[in-house]
Protein backbone atom coordinates (compact mmCIF):
# COMPACT_ATOMS: atom_id res chain seq x y z
CA UNK A 1 0.00 0.00 0.00
CA UNK A 2 1.18 3.49 -0.78
CA UNK A 3 -0.07 5.57 2.11
CA UNK A 4 -0.32 5.01 5.83
CA UNK A 5 -2.16 6.36 8.80
CA UNK A 6 -0.93 5.92 12.32
CA UNK A 7 -3.33 4.88 15.03
CA UNK A 8 -3.24 6.81 18.28
CA UNK A 9 -2.27 4.46 21.06
CA UNK A 10 -3.56 6.51 23.98
CA UNK A 11 -7.14 7.26 22.95
CA UNK A 12 -9.55 7.66 25.87
CA UNK A 13 -12.35 5.12 26.15
CA UNK A 14 -14.97 7.89 26.28
CA UNK A 15 -14.31 9.97 23.17
CA UNK A 16 -17.35 12.21 23.38
CA UNK A 17 -20.72 12.51 25.09
CA UNK A 18 -22.80 15.36 23.69
CA UNK A 19 -26.41 16.45 24.06
CA UNK A 20 -28.37 18.11 21.24
CA UNK A 21 -31.67 19.95 21.48
CA UNK A 22 -34.72 19.04 19.43
CA UNK A 23 -33.88 21.77 16.90
CA UNK A 24 -30.45 20.22 16.16
CA UNK A 25 -28.46 22.68 18.25
CA UNK A 26 -25.54 21.40 20.29
CA UNK A 27 -26.29 21.98 23.96
CA UNK A 28 -22.95 20.96 25.48
CA UNK A 29 -20.69 18.10 26.40
CA UNK A 30 -22.24 16.16 29.25
CA UNK A 31 -21.08 13.56 31.75
CA UNK A 32 -22.32 9.99 31.80
CA UNK A 33 -24.37 10.68 34.92
CA UNK A 34 -26.29 13.42 33.08
CA UNK A 35 -27.39 11.21 30.20
CA UNK A 36 -30.64 10.01 31.75
CA UNK A 37 -31.56 13.59 32.73
CA UNK A 38 -31.19 14.87 29.17
CA UNK A 39 -32.99 11.85 27.73
CA UNK A 40 -35.97 12.56 30.00
CA UNK A 41 -36.06 16.09 28.60
CA UNK A 42 -36.34 14.80 25.04
CA UNK A 43 -32.78 15.73 24.03
CA UNK A 44 -30.72 13.68 21.62
CA UNK A 45 -27.54 12.23 23.15
CA UNK A 46 -24.60 11.08 21.00
CA UNK A 47 -21.89 9.02 22.72
CA UNK A 48 -18.66 7.85 21.12
CA UNK A 49 -16.53 5.11 22.72
CA UNK A 50 -13.20 3.55 21.81
CA UNK A 51 -12.51 0.03 23.12
CA UNK A 52 -14.41 0.57 26.39
CA UNK A 53 -13.99 -1.66 29.40
CA UNK A 54 -16.82 -3.55 31.06
CA UNK A 55 -17.61 -0.98 33.82
CA UNK A 56 -18.03 1.79 31.23
CA UNK A 57 -20.40 -0.35 29.14
CA UNK A 58 -22.38 -1.29 32.23
CA UNK A 59 -22.75 2.42 33.04
CA UNK A 60 -24.06 3.12 29.54
CA UNK A 61 -26.40 0.14 29.79
CA UNK A 62 -27.87 1.61 32.95
CA UNK A 63 -28.27 5.07 31.40
CA UNK A 64 -29.77 3.96 28.07
CA UNK A 65 -31.43 0.69 29.10
CA UNK A 66 -29.47 -1.36 26.57
CA UNK A 67 -29.98 -5.10 26.18
CA UNK A 68 -27.60 -7.50 27.94
CA UNK A 69 -26.76 -9.45 24.78
CA UNK A 70 -25.96 -6.27 22.85
CA UNK A 71 -23.68 -5.08 25.64
CA UNK A 72 -21.93 -8.45 25.68
CA UNK A 73 -21.32 -8.26 21.92
CA UNK A 74 -20.10 -4.67 22.18
CA UNK A 75 -17.57 -5.64 24.82
CA UNK A 76 -16.25 -8.60 22.82
CA UNK A 77 -14.93 -7.64 19.40
CA UNK A 78 -14.61 -10.05 16.44
CA UNK A 79 -18.34 -10.08 15.75
CA UNK A 80 -19.79 -10.73 12.33
CA UNK A 81 -21.51 -7.79 10.59
CA UNK A 82 -25.18 -7.84 11.57
CA UNK A 83 -28.18 -5.82 12.68
CA UNK A 84 -30.44 -6.90 15.53
CA UNK A 85 -33.57 -5.40 17.02
CA UNK A 86 -33.83 -5.31 20.80
CA UNK A 87 -37.17 -3.92 22.03
CA UNK A 88 -37.15 -0.32 20.81
CA UNK A 89 -33.47 -0.09 19.82
CA UNK A 90 -31.19 -1.33 17.06
CA UNK A 91 -27.78 -2.91 17.51
CA UNK A 92 -25.57 -2.78 14.40
CA UNK A 93 -22.15 -4.34 13.92
CA UNK A 94 -19.99 -3.12 11.03
CA UNK A 95 -16.44 -3.85 9.93
CA UNK A 96 -14.14 -0.94 9.21
CA UNK A 97 -10.81 -0.67 7.39
CA UNK A 98 -7.83 1.63 7.64
CA UNK A 99 -4.37 1.78 6.09
CA UNK A 100 -1.80 1.48 8.88
CA UNK A 101 1.95 1.31 8.18
CA UNK A 102 1.34 0.54 4.48
CA UNK A 103 -0.98 -2.38 5.35
CA UNK A 104 -4.74 -2.65 5.61
CA UNK A 105 -5.95 -3.20 9.15
CA UNK A 106 -9.56 -4.07 9.92
CA UNK A 107 -11.63 -3.07 12.92
CA UNK A 108 -15.23 -3.01 14.09
CA UNK A 109 -17.83 -0.45 14.99
CA UNK A 110 -20.83 -1.36 17.14
CA UNK A 111 -23.76 1.06 17.00
CA UNK A 112 -26.71 1.41 19.38
CA UNK A 113 -29.63 3.37 17.95
CA UNK A 114 -32.64 4.43 20.00
CA UNK A 115 -35.38 7.05 19.73
CA UNK A 116 -33.16 9.80 21.12
CA UNK A 117 -29.67 8.39 21.38
CA UNK A 118 -26.81 7.05 19.28
CA UNK A 119 -23.84 5.18 20.75
CA UNK A 120 -20.83 4.16 18.66
CA UNK A 121 -18.26 1.71 20.00
CA UNK A 122 -15.02 1.38 18.01
CA UNK A 123 -12.63 -1.56 18.19
CA UNK A 124 -9.34 -2.00 16.38
CA UNK A 125 -8.38 -0.05 13.28
CA UNK A 126 -10.99 2.64 12.74
CA UNK A 127 -10.99 6.39 12.40
CA UNK A 128 -12.72 8.72 14.81
CA UNK A 129 -16.23 9.79 13.85
CA UNK A 130 -15.50 13.39 14.85
CA UNK A 131 -15.66 14.56 11.17
CA UNK A 132 -19.09 12.95 10.78
CA UNK A 133 -20.30 14.56 14.00
CA UNK A 134 -18.92 17.95 12.94
CA UNK A 135 -20.68 17.64 9.58
CA UNK A 136 -23.96 16.90 11.36
CA UNK A 137 -23.55 19.89 13.66
CA UNK A 138 -23.16 22.14 10.63
CA UNK A 139 -26.54 20.98 9.33
CA UNK A 140 -28.87 21.68 12.24
CA UNK A 141 -32.03 21.19 10.18
CA UNK A 142 -31.22 17.55 9.44
CA UNK A 143 -29.67 16.94 12.85
CA UNK A 144 -33.00 17.94 14.36
CA UNK A 145 -34.29 14.65 12.94
CA UNK A 146 -32.33 12.97 15.70
CA UNK A 147 -30.37 9.69 15.69
CA UNK A 148 -31.51 8.79 12.17
CA UNK A 149 -29.39 11.49 10.57
CA UNK A 150 -26.45 10.83 12.90
CA UNK A 151 -26.61 7.13 11.98
CA UNK A 152 -26.58 8.06 8.28
CA UNK A 153 -23.51 10.28 8.84
CA UNK A 154 -21.61 7.45 10.56
CA UNK A 155 -22.54 4.90 7.88
CA UNK A 156 -21.60 7.32 5.12
CA UNK A 157 -18.26 7.99 6.84
CA UNK A 158 -17.52 4.26 7.11
CA UNK A 159 -18.38 3.58 3.46
CA UNK A 160 -16.42 6.60 2.20
CA UNK A 161 -13.32 5.33 4.03
CA UNK A 162 -13.43 2.20 1.88
CA UNK A 163 -13.09 4.22 -1.35
CA UNK A 164 -9.39 5.22 -1.03
CA UNK A 165 -8.55 1.65 0.00
CA UNK A 166 -10.21 0.32 -3.14
CA UNK A 167 -8.26 2.90 -5.18
CA UNK A 168 -5.06 1.71 -3.53
CA UNK A 169 -5.90 -1.86 -4.52
CA UNK A 170 -6.38 -0.75 -8.13
CA UNK A 171 -3.05 1.10 -8.17
CA UNK A 172 -1.15 -1.86 -6.75
CA UNK A 173 -2.80 -4.27 -9.17
CA UNK A 174 -1.83 -1.94 -12.04
CA UNK A 175 1.79 -1.89 -10.81
CA UNK A 176 1.85 -5.69 -10.71
CA UNK A 177 0.66 -6.04 -14.30
CA UNK A 178 4.18 -5.55 -15.69
CA UNK A 179 5.60 -8.31 -13.49
CA UNK A 180 2.70 -10.66 -14.15
CA UNK A 181 3.66 -11.17 -17.81
CA UNK A 182 7.29 -12.05 -17.13
CA UNK A 183 8.39 -15.45 -18.42
CA UNK A 184 10.61 -16.14 -15.43
CA UNK A 185 9.26 -17.20 -12.06
CA UNK A 186 9.31 -14.41 -9.45
CA UNK A 187 8.36 -15.56 -5.97
CA UNK A 188 7.88 -11.98 -4.79
CA UNK A 189 5.21 -11.31 -7.45
CA UNK A 190 3.26 -14.43 -6.49
CA UNK A 191 3.46 -13.49 -2.80
CA UNK A 192 2.24 -9.94 -3.52
CA UNK A 193 -0.65 -11.30 -5.58
CA UNK A 194 -1.63 -13.70 -2.81
CA UNK A 195 -1.44 -11.06 -0.06
CA UNK A 196 -3.42 -8.63 -2.20
CA UNK A 197 -6.09 -11.24 -2.83
CA UNK A 198 -6.26 -12.14 0.87
CA UNK A 199 -6.76 -8.50 1.86
CA UNK A 200 -9.31 -8.06 -0.90
CA UNK A 201 -11.32 -11.07 0.34
CA UNK A 202 -11.34 -9.58 3.86
CA UNK A 203 -12.44 -6.25 2.42
CA UNK A 204 -15.27 -7.96 0.54
CA UNK A 205 -16.40 -9.62 3.76
CA UNK A 206 -16.52 -6.16 5.36
CA UNK A 207 -18.36 -4.40 2.53
CA UNK A 208 -20.87 -7.01 1.35
CA UNK A 209 -22.95 -7.18 4.58
CA UNK A 210 -23.27 -3.37 4.51
CA UNK A 211 -25.65 -3.64 1.58
CA UNK A 212 -28.03 -5.93 3.47
CA UNK A 213 -27.93 -3.71 6.56
CA UNK A 214 -28.56 -0.55 4.54
CA UNK A 215 -31.35 -2.26 2.63
CA UNK A 216 -33.09 -3.14 5.90
CA UNK A 217 -32.67 0.40 7.23
CA UNK A 218 -34.19 1.80 4.03
CA UNK A 219 -37.26 -0.44 4.19
CA UNK A 220 -37.97 -1.26 7.81
CA UNK A 221 -37.73 0.08 11.37
CA UNK A 222 -39.94 3.08 10.70
CA UNK A 223 -40.20 3.80 14.42
CA UNK A 224 -36.44 4.43 14.59
CA UNK A 225 -35.48 5.55 11.07
CA UNK A 226 -37.17 8.76 9.93
CA UNK A 227 -38.68 8.77 6.46
CA UNK A 228 -36.69 11.88 5.54
CA UNK A 229 -33.42 9.97 6.04
CA UNK A 230 -34.19 7.06 3.72
CA UNK A 231 -33.05 8.88 0.52
CA UNK A 232 -29.71 9.55 2.22
CA UNK A 233 -29.41 5.89 3.14
CA UNK A 234 -30.10 4.97 -0.48
CA UNK A 235 -27.15 7.12 -1.48
CA UNK A 236 -24.90 5.25 0.98
CA UNK A 237 -26.30 1.98 -0.36
CA UNK A 238 -25.29 3.00 -3.91
CA UNK A 239 -21.75 3.77 -2.74
CA UNK A 240 -21.53 0.44 -0.93
CA UNK A 241 -22.83 -1.38 -4.02
CA UNK A 242 -20.23 0.35 -6.19
CA UNK A 243 -17.45 -0.64 -3.79
CA UNK A 244 -18.76 -4.20 -3.69
CA UNK A 245 -18.80 -4.38 -7.49
CA UNK A 246 -15.25 -3.02 -7.63
CA UNK A 247 -13.98 -5.56 -5.10
CA UNK A 248 -15.71 -8.41 -6.95
CA UNK A 249 -14.18 -7.29 -10.26
CA UNK A 250 -10.72 -6.94 -8.73
CA UNK A 251 -11.08 -10.36 -7.12
CA UNK A 252 -11.70 -11.90 -10.53
CA UNK A 253 -8.79 -9.93 -12.00
CA UNK A 254 -6.47 -11.14 -9.24
CA UNK A 255 -7.53 -14.74 -9.79
CA UNK A 256 -6.94 -14.32 -13.51
CA UNK A 257 -3.60 -12.59 -12.85
CA UNK A 258 -2.36 -15.46 -10.72
CA UNK A 259 -3.44 -17.96 -13.39
CA UNK A 260 -1.80 -15.92 -16.15
CA UNK A 261 1.41 -15.56 -14.16
CA UNK A 262 1.60 -19.32 -13.58
CA UNK A 263 0.75 -19.97 -17.23
CA UNK A 264 3.47 -17.59 -18.42
CA UNK A 265 5.99 -19.27 -16.13
CA UNK A 266 4.92 -22.67 -17.45
CA UNK A 267 5.26 -21.48 -21.04
CA UNK A 268 8.72 -20.11 -20.31
CA UNK A 269 9.77 -23.37 -18.70
CA UNK A 270 8.41 -25.32 -21.68
CA UNK A 271 10.50 -23.19 -24.03
CA UNK A 272 13.61 -23.96 -22.00
CA UNK A 273 12.79 -27.68 -22.03
CA UNK A 274 12.25 -27.57 -25.81
CA UNK A 275 15.64 -25.93 -26.35
CA UNK A 276 17.37 -28.42 -24.11
CA UNK A 277 15.64 -31.28 -25.95
CA UNK A 278 16.66 -29.78 -29.30
CA UNK A 279 20.33 -29.54 -28.32
CA UNK A 280 20.16 -33.04 -26.85
CA UNK A 281 18.83 -34.38 -30.18
CA UNK A 282 21.52 -32.46 -32.05
CA UNK A 283 24.27 -34.00 -29.95
CA UNK A 284 22.72 -37.46 -30.06
CA UNK A 285 23.56 -38.05 -33.74
CA UNK A 286 27.38 -37.63 -33.55
CA UNK A 287 27.38 -39.41 -30.21
CA UNK A 288 25.60 -42.41 -31.74
CA UNK A 289 27.96 -42.59 -34.74
CA UNK A 290 31.05 -42.16 -32.62
CA UNK A 291 29.86 -44.84 -30.22
CA UNK A 292 29.62 -47.32 -33.10
CA UNK A 293 33.22 -46.76 -34.12
CA UNK A 294 34.38 -46.72 -30.54
CA UNK A 295 33.67 -50.44 -30.21
CA UNK A 296 36.70 -52.70 -30.15
CA UNK A 297 35.79 -54.96 -33.10
CA UNK A 298 38.14 -55.89 -35.90
CA UNK A 299 35.56 -56.21 -38.67
CA UNK A 300 33.85 -52.79 -38.75
CA UNK A 301 32.65 -51.24 -42.05
CA UNK A 302 35.16 -48.96 -43.80
CA UNK A 303 37.91 -49.47 -41.23
CA UNK A 304 40.33 -50.49 -43.96
CA UNK A 305 39.20 -47.87 -46.49
CA UNK A 306 41.55 -44.89 -47.03
CA UNK A 307 38.76 -42.30 -47.03
CA UNK A 308 36.64 -43.81 -44.28
CA UNK A 309 37.32 -41.19 -41.64
CA UNK A 310 36.83 -38.13 -43.87
CA UNK A 311 33.58 -39.59 -45.22
CA UNK A 312 32.43 -40.38 -41.71
CA UNK A 313 33.23 -36.85 -40.53
CA UNK A 314 31.37 -35.30 -43.49
CA UNK A 315 28.40 -37.60 -42.85
CA UNK A 316 28.32 -36.68 -39.17
CA UNK A 317 28.51 -32.94 -39.91
CA UNK A 318 25.79 -33.29 -42.57
CA UNK A 319 23.46 -35.08 -40.13
CA UNK A 320 24.11 -32.40 -37.48
CA UNK A 321 23.49 -29.55 -39.95
CA UNK A 322 20.29 -31.21 -41.18
CA UNK A 323 19.01 -31.68 -37.63
CA UNK A 324 19.93 -28.08 -36.77
CA UNK A 325 17.94 -26.75 -39.74
CA UNK A 326 14.91 -28.90 -38.93
CA UNK A 327 14.94 -27.98 -35.22
CA UNK A 328 15.46 -24.32 -36.05
CA UNK A 329 12.41 -24.32 -38.31
CA UNK A 330 10.41 -26.05 -35.59
CA UNK A 331 11.59 -23.29 -33.18
CA UNK A 332 13.19 -25.78 -30.85
CA UNK A 333 16.51 -23.97 -31.08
Amino acid sequence: MNDSTSLPSDQPMLVNCIAYSTDGRKVRDISLDEISDFLSQGAFVWVGLHEPDEPLLEKLQAEFGLHDLAIEDAHNAHQRPKMELYDDSLFIVLHTAQVVAAKIEFGETHIFVGHNYLVTVRHGASLSYAPARKSCEQNRELLSLGPSYALYAVLDFIVDNFLPIVSTFKEELHELEKDIFEDTFNREVVERLYLLKRELVTLRLAVSPLQDILNQLMRFHGNLIREEIRPYLRDVFDHAARISDSTNAMGELLTAAMSVNLAMVSVGQNEVVKRLAGWAALLAAPTLIASWYGMNFHHMPELDKPYAYPVLIVLTVSVCVGLFVLLRRAKWL
